[in-house]
């Protein structure tokens, strides 16, 4: 016996509506075994918005950062490579700050840290002199005077690798290069 269009419609109407009122009725009617019980569930109540069955993605790690390398020409000669890696709070002798860390090569071959302490006294004292605060993104632009500063005048960087500091004594001429 054929089924015209109609039934056939009204048919797939009550499968999708039984489907979208409660998906497990739907399925035991399918498969003919309660689905509580396939899935292991006996005399648990389900709540609304929770599913019976575990994530299928529950340990996804978080996704590794694409990091760009770029090149800066020394004045005295060399080509680094060099690429940020990280910014972090950070203390050093009692004074408190952020420490920016790049990761530099001189040979194209290793790469190694190099940290640029940026710290918050000196900072908060420019603010007090201009009247305004340095933004995340000049902050940034600072430590990475600095780097090329220390590229630019410490010879055989990559065997001194010299601890970089930004401080009252060097920030004027660092913010004067960013024409702040």
């Amino acid at each position: 016996m054929r089924m015209g269009w109609q039934e056939g419609f009204v048919r797939g109407l009550r499968r999708y509506s039984l489907c979208r009122s409660d998906p497990g009725k739907a399925l035991e009617r399918q498969h003919g075994i309660p689905l509580r019980e396939r899935a292991g569930l006996d005399g648990l109540e389900a709540k609304i918005d929770t599913s019976w069955f575990p994530p299928n993605n529950a340990a996804m790690t978080k996704p590794e950062t694409v990091r760009r390398i770029k090149a800066y020409s020394a004045e005295i000669g060399y080509v680094y490579q060099y690429q940020f890696q990280d910014v972090h709070p950070s203390e050093r002798a009692g004074a408190a700050g952020n420490e920016y860390i790049y990761y530099v090569s001189a040979d194209r071959k290793t790469m190694f840290p190099v940290r640029i302490f940026v710290r918050r006294d000196a900072l908060d004292n420019w603010t007090k002199k201009t009247g305004r605060l340095l933004t995340g993104t000049e902050e940034y632009a600072v430590a990475k005077m600095r780097l090329f500063q220390a590229l630019d005048e410490v010879e055989d960087f990559a065997a001194r690798r010299p601890d970089l500091v930004v401080d009252e004594s060097n920030l004027p001429a660092l913010l004067e290069r960013l024409d702040l």
